[in-house]
C-alpha cells in the first residue's frame, strides 16, 4: 500500500482541488492512482458505476485519475437535511438519518467500513491520495474521528497539512494545528504547503521560514491562486464563481438552503451566451431573468418553506406572469407541483405542504431511493442526452402528459399547458454538448460546446500549476 493524505487547517482551504491536481500529476507520471475521502459532508453527489453515490469532489478526482466512479472512493457521505440532522450514506447506500449529536456513536462501526474501502482501493492501485475533512485541529472531535488523524493513524498514512493564506493568519493556522494535536498524530505529518496565495509568492518567504522554524516540518511550497478553478465542478455552492457578463440569456438559479447537485449548472456558466446568477437568500429574483431554475435539494419541503421565506414564491409568480420560463430539477421539480407529501417523515416531520402550483402534478415521498445513470431523449428537440437520477419520491399528474423527456420509451418529467414551466428528475443533462446546444437553441443562443474537453484541459492546467509551484516529486515520495 502506498498512500498520502492531504489534510487542511480548516474547511474550504482547497484540499479537494489539491488532491485532484496531485491525482492528475501522478497519473501523468504513469502511476495507477485513485482518490479517497473517508468521510465527506455534501449534498452535491455523483452516481457511481456500482449503483451508489459519492461526493462530487471525489467524482472530479476520479476523473483526474482516469477512473470510473466507485463508492469505495468516499465510503461515508453525510447529506445534511436539517441544521441538526443528516442522511448517512455508507459505501454508496443510505444507512439512516441521524441527529448530529448521535452520529459519534456510529463512528466505530463506520471506521470498519472506511478501512475496508481503503484496503480495496489500495490493493487495486499503486497510489491512493486521501483527502481529509475539516481540520485535525478540531481536537474535541478526535476521540471518534474517522475523517482526519483517526483514519491516518488507523491506516498508517502519512499526512501533509495545507493552509489557506487567502483567509489570513496562515502562520497561526499551521503552527497552531501542531500545537493542539496529539504528538503521535503530529508524528504522521511530513510537512506543509500554503495554498491560495495572491501576488508574488516570494513576498511570503519570511513567513514560510517562520512556519518551518516553529514546527520543524518541511515546506512543500507556496501555491498561487489557480484562476481557472471556476471551470471545474464545485462541491460547495459558495464556490460557484460564474463569470460576470453584461448580456446574454439571463439564467437565475435559486440557492436553496439544502441545495444539491447544483453542478448541473456548471456547463451553462461557461457558455459565453449565458449570464448565470446564483441568487442567494434575501435577494429578489431579477426582473430581467429569462429563465429561473429551481435546483435539486436534500429537503424539498424544508426548502419550500425557505423559498417562501425569501419571497421567491411571489417573485416566481410575477416572473411567470411576465412570460418568463421556469425549470425545476429533481427537488425543484417537486416544488413546482400542487403538493409535496411525506407521509412517513422520510425527509423530516410527516405531513403535506402546498407546492408552488406552477405544474399540475403532486409528489409523494417514498423510502426507495432511485440512483441510476440514464439515457434520455428530450421531448421538445428530439435530442438524446446522458444524465442521472438521484432522488426519492414519485410525481404524477395531468402535466405529465407533456413530458420533459423520454427514458426507454417512458415519459419523464412534465411541462405546463403554457409550455413555459418544465420539470425533470434528470441531473447532468447540460454536460451533454449536443443537448445543451439544442436546448440553448430554443432560446436563440448559440453554444460553444466542449464542456468535458474543457474540464480535462483544466485538470491538466491544474497539474501544471502544482508542478511549477510545489515540490510534487517530494510530495509523492512521502507516500508510503
Amino acid at each position: 500500500m502506498t498512500a498520502l493524505m492531504i489534510q487542511g487547517t480548516g474547511s474550504n482551504v482547497g484540499k479537494s482541488m489539491l488532491v485532484a491536481g496531485l491525482c492528475r500529476a501522478a497519473r501523468r507520471r504513469g502511476l495507477s492512482v485513485a482518490p479517497f475521502k473517508p468521510q465527506n459532508m455534501s449534498n452535491n453527489a455523483a452516481v457511481t458505476a456500482d449503483g451508489g453515490e459519492i461526493g462530487r469532489a471525489q467524482a472530479l478526482q476520479a476523473l483526474a485519475c482516469g477512473l470510473p466512479l466507485h463508492t469505495d472512493m468516499n465510503p461515508v457521505l453525510l447529506k445534511p437535511e436539517t441544521d441538526v440532522g443528516a442522511q448517512v450514506v455508507v459505501q454508496g447506500q443510505r444507512l439512516m438519518t441521524t441527529r448530529a449529536r448521535d452520529y459519534a456513536g456510529l463512528k466505530p462501526q463506520l471506521m470498519a467500513r472506511v478501512l475496508e474501502s481503503f484496503e480495496r482501493l489500495s490493493a487495486a492501485h499503486e497510489l491512493v491520495i486521501v483527502e481529509g475533512a475539516g481540520s485535525p485541529a478540531e481536537v474535541n472531535l478526535r476521540r471518534s474521528d474517522i475523517a482526519n488523524m483517526g483514519f491516518a493513524r488507523a491506516a498508517g498514512v502519512p499526512v501533509v497539512l495545507a493552509g489557506d493564506i487567502d483567509r489570513g493568519g496562515v502562520i497561526a493556522q499551521i503552527v497552531g494545528t501542531q500545537a493542539v494535536i496529539d504528538p503521535d498524530d503530529a508524528a504522521l505529518v511530513r510537512g506543509f504547503l500554503v495554498n491560495k496565495f495572491r501576488g508574488d509568492p516570494s513576498l511570503f518567504d519570511d513567513g514560510y521560514a517562520m512556519i518551518e522554524a516553529h514546527t520543524g516540518w518541511r515546506g512543500f511550497g507556496v501555491l498561487p491562486w489557480f484562476r481557472d478553478a471556476w471551470k471545474l465542478p464545485a462541491e460547495d455552492a459558495l464556490d460557484v464563481d460564474a463569470p460576470v457578463r453584461a448580456g446574454g440569456l439571463h439564467v437565475v438559479c435559486l440557492c436553496l438552503s439544502r441545495i444539491a447537485n447544483f453542478d448541473d449548472l456548471d456547463p451553462l456558466a461557461q457558455e459565453p451566451g449565458v449570464r448565470l446568477t446564483m441568487l442567494g437568500p434575501g435577494r429578489a429574483i431579477p426582473g430581467d431573468a429569462d429563465l429561473v431554475i429551481l435546483p435539486g435539494t436534500k429537503s424539498t419541503r424544508g426548502d419550500l418553506a425557505f423559498l417562501r421565506a425569501q419571497g421567491w414564491d411571489v417573485d416566481l409568480a410575477a416572473h411567470h406572469r411576465r412570460g418568463g420560463r421556469v425549470l425545476g430539477i429533481c427537488g425543484g421539480y417537486q416544488m413546482l407541483g400542487r403538493s409535496v407529501s411525506d407521509p412517513e417523515g422520510i425527509e423530516g416531520y410527516a405531513g403535506t405542504d402546498a407546492g408552488l402550483g406552477l405544474l399540475d402534478i403532486d409528489t409523494v415521498m417514498t423510502a426507495e431511493k432511485r440512483l441510476t445513470e440514464t439515457r434520455a431523449t428530450h421531448a421538445a428537440t428530439g435530442q438524446g442526452f446522458h444524465g442521472y437520477e438521484i432522488h426519492i419520491g414519485r410525481s404524477d399528474g395531468p402535466d405529465r402528459a407533456r413530458p420533459f423527456a423520454h427514458v426507454e420509451g417512458r415519459p419523464e418529467g412534465a411541462e405546463s399547458a403554457c409550455g413555459r414551466v418544465q420539470g425533470s428528475y434528470l441531473h447532468g443533462m447540460f454536460r451533454d454538448d449536443a443537448f445543451r446546444a439544442a436546448w440553448l437553441g430554443g432560446f436563440g443562443v448559440a453554444s460553444e460546446g466542449g464542456y468535458d474537453a474543457g474540464v480535462e484541459t483544466t485538470l491538466d492546467a491544474l497539474a501544471d500549476h502544482l508542478e511549477i509551484h510545489l515540490d510534487v516529486a517530494g510530495l509523492l515520495v512521502c507516500a508510503r
